[in-house]
């Protein structure tokens, strides 16, 4: 079956984030959005129909999770990404986020130092500070337009002491998708100093141009009873409203304390239609997969058509993984309030503004380009226009 990546689905009216906030975030409703980590494709018809399926039934009580869904995650990663991962390590969570925030809660303490790796995605921070813990930054280093880690500034604040390692593998907002020595360096130093590893990989399936993921406990049993990781189909088949995604704890004892937070706090009963959807795309979503993926290959060519080729200046960072491309219009002497004002007064458009993301994020500004080629031609267009308009 051929699916259809170009058809624009009408979003705005439907209390969307992404088209229906525009005024509250920006101040100004006549942008295009192009910001939120959401897909403006459609919700794959096999999911769909096993929701509407299940809705037909007429009683919406109480339920759980069958050894079934859990062997479909585990089958889902072994057959996407070649790890082995026994279903009864499997946990339920209500989003990656709230995983990333329960996970800060049971396994550190009021003070701890936490290190994350800006510029990163922003909920990484309030995970962490929200919870009085402390922020430890561990900022990426940029090599041309391609980001790396700075493993000796990591150990540096290792040495200091740190207790867990907040982890996002593939990368948001660079696009990195981390090869087998960066994981090898990074488990050898949390392994060294009793770091914990939360391992954020939501976008794992979404790697581009050949790039291949590799999750981090995949490395060996030492490295995966020491970290925890945190997946979802939701940015994969667009499903970020069902609120459904799982987490993966190879060691017993630390299942044992994620499943006492998770029923001190009555969260694990999670939403009906989300375990249904979740199940559908992992028995059956390779093939839309493989489509979506060579769809966003040529969506981030044609990024790199118009504004490498014909609007110098600004860089792209490579993108191995995500939909999401991070551009850097420092070179053109844009940033700070400038920039912001720029693409919302001249280019009107709704992107994600670099500094939310932590130091690194000046003058950079991350577009989405999940939606279908008409819409980021246009969006482009509207961006090599005000360019080139400024002289």
């Amino acid at each position: 079956m051929t699916y259809d990546f170009d058809r624009i689905v009408p979003r705005k009216g439907t209390d969307c984030v992404k088209h229906d906030l525009l005024l509250p975030v920006f101040g100004k409703e006549d942008l295009m959005p192009m910001w939120v980590a959401d897909m403006d494709f459609e919700t794959p018809d096999f999911i769909r129909e096993a929701v509407m399926e299940r809705a037909r039934h007429p009683v919406y009580g109480y339920t759980f999770r069958s050894r079934a869904f859990f062997e479909t995650v585990a089958g889902w990663w072994e057959r996407r990404h070649g790890w082995t991962v026994d279903p009864d390590h499997i946990r339920f969570s209500p989003g990656v986020v709230p995983a990333l925030n329960l996970c800060v809660m049971e396994f550190t303490e009021p003070g701890d130092r936490i290190l994350v790796q800006p510029p990163v995605y922003f909920p990484f921070f309030t995970a962490v500070t929200g919870h009085g813990r402390t922020l430890v930054h561990n900022p990426l280093v940029k090599e041309g337009a391609r980001y790396a880690m700075d493993f000796d500034a990591m150990e540096e604040e290792f040495q200091k002491g740190v207790r867990m390692f907040v982890f996002c593998h593939p990368h948001n907002p660079v696009g990195r998708v981390w090869t087998k020595a960066e994981l090898e360096r990074v488990a050898e130093l949390c392994l060294r100093y009793d770091v914990l590893m939360l391992s954020d990989e939501i976008h794992a399936d979404l790697t581009l141009f050949g790039h291949r993921h590799l999750p981090l406990a995949s490395l060996g049993k030492e490295i995966a009873a020491q970290c925890i990781t945190c997946v979802a189909p939701s940015k994969t088949f667009n499903l970020a409203g069902l609120h459904s995604s799982a987490v993966i704890l190879s060691d017993p004892g630390l299942r044992k304390r994620y499943d006492q937070v998770l029923e001190r706090i009555h969260v694990g009963g999670g939403n009906l239609f989300g375990q249904v959807a979740m199940e559908a795309a992992y028995a059956g979503g390779d093939e839309w997969l493989n489509q979506l993926l060579a769809y966003l290959e040529k969506n981030f060519h044609v990024v790199t058509d118009v504004l490498g080729d014909r609007v110098p200046g600004v860089v792209i960072s490579p993108l191995e993984a995500t939909y999401l491309v991070w551009l850097d219009f420092r070179p053109l002497g844009l940033e700070g309030s400038g920039l912001k004002s720029f693409m919302l007064e001249e280019a009107r458009l709704g992107l994600n503004d670099g500094p939310m993301f932590g130091p690194g994020g000046e003058g950079h500004q991350r577009l989405n380009i999940a939606c279908p080629r008409q819409v980021l031609e246009e969006a482009l267009e509207r961006l090599r226009t005000a360019l080139l308009g400024r002289g």
